[in-house]
């Protein structure tokens, strides 16, 4: 299927490894002109050598932290307004009401929840006056399967999930569309890497990190690229008639209560 997302500009946020990385490849596939959001402009530089060697001529890289209130408008005014918008950037510690500090807490949300929330704020307006665009919130499957012991990301996922509707109820009479993707585990080299260090403490064997997935659908995780491809059409045109909604990644996870390990 032709897609139809060559040429178009695209701004993704988080690009510098996993979920982020995978969509910023898929989109540059596609033949958009990315823009690479991150903190290291350092693993940014990977990325653009990953995908494209010394051609840049479609990669623009931009060292930001969205965690701060003014780096919307700064990238704003650094990449103009975009045809599509990824929020992707965040990752929110585990840990129950009481584990988790409150400044912890606010620190996790500033990047992910007022990240998004601050960079679609600074985006629809733009995108609204010229008539169409895109914003993905990619959020996460805590959201609907809450977790006492993930307190922080069940409350900031869901919260995500229904400022996504919420905004993208409205969006689309100005011919913008917002909606959230929200995966479930996904096989990252950051998951792996948890996996295996628990693998490692629990069982003396970090290549049994496996086991941590056998209760999944299919007994895997989702992988980043099945994500991606998600993403993708959904920032297409094949998807127009789309805004306001949720769109679960998880092998039906979400509809199955068994624990994840």
């Amino acid at each position: 299927m032709n897609l139809e997302l060559s040429g178009k500009s695209v701004l993704v946020t988080g690009a510098s490894a996993g979920i982020g990385r995978g969509i910023a490849g898929e989109l540059y596939r596609q033949g958009c002109i990315v823009h690479l959001v991150s903190r290291s402009l350092d693993r940014l530089e990977e990325v653009a050598l990953e995908l494209a060697g010394d051609d840049r001529s479609r990669l623009v890289l931009h060292a930001f932290d969205i965690s701060e209130s003014e780096t919307p408008e700064a990238l704003l005014q650094a990449v103009g307004t975009p045809d599509i918008l990824i929020n992707n950037a965040g990752a929110i510690p585990a840990g129950d009401l009481l584990a988790v500090t409150e400044e912890r807490w606010r620190e996790a949300w500033d990047l992910k929840v007022f990240g998004y929330i601050n960079m679609t704020r600074t985006f629809l307006e733009p995108m609204s006056k010229r008539g169409h665009g895109v914003i993905i919130n990619v959020t996460g499957l805590a959201a609907d399967r809450t977790d006492a012991s993930y307190v922080t990301g069940t409350t900031g996922n869901a919260g995500l999930n229904a400022f996504s509707k919420a905004v993208g109820g409205r969006s689309l009479s100005n011919g913008v569309r917002v909606m959230a993707v929200s995966p479930g585990p996904v096989q990252t080299e950051r998951l792996v890497g948890l996996m295996r260090d628990k693998a490692q403490a629990e069982f003396g064997d970090a290549s049994q990190w496996r086991e941590y997935f056998k209760n999944l659908p299919g007994g895997r995780a989702a992988t980043v690229d099945e994500v991606a491809d998600v993403v993708t059409f959904m920032a297409s045109d094949r998807a127009s008639f789309m805004s306001g909604t949720v769109v679960t990644v998880d092998g039906g996870h979400g509809g199955n209560m068994t624990s994840f390990t």
